[in-house]
């Protein structure tokens, strides 16, 4: 599917940007900003954000329930890589969605977090 390079931007300023197309009740748990695309995480569902063409105007905007979401795998960065990897497979399709996370972020929280979402506790 995809592949984005994310860094941590505050849930709270990604709530209000987003908020129109969020529904009612639905919050951004943590969010992830790469130079022009966005990962939200909200308690209902993964929203991925692809920002295309040269003006940006052009958006392909995913969302992925977490009850579509069959597995997920983290990769911790090595000493020479820049980024943690992060593999979130959907059912109904074969490869899985990518999303490179900056060192700055903290991947075992992002796993926690999506854990407990997938789980469902």
């Amino acid at each position: 599917m995809g592949l984005f390079s994310a860094g941590d931007i505050d849930a709270g300023g990604a709530q209000a940007e987003f908020q129109a197309w969020l529904i009612d009740g639905e919050q951004v748990l943590a969010a992830f900003r790469t130079i022009r695309d966005t990962v939200l995480l909200t308690n209902l569902r993964f929203i991925f954000v692809d920002v295309q063409g040269l003006t940006g105007s052009k958006k392909d905007i995913q969302s992925v329930p977490w009850r579509s979401v069959t597995r997920f795998s983290f990769e911790s960065a090595g000493t020479f890589d820049l980024d943690a990897d992060m593999k979130v497979w959907i059912s109904g399709s074969a490869a899985p969605i990518e999303v490179k996370i900056s060192r700055k972020s903290d991947p075992q929280k992002i796993q926690h977090l999506m854990a407990r979402l997938v789980i469902g506790r």
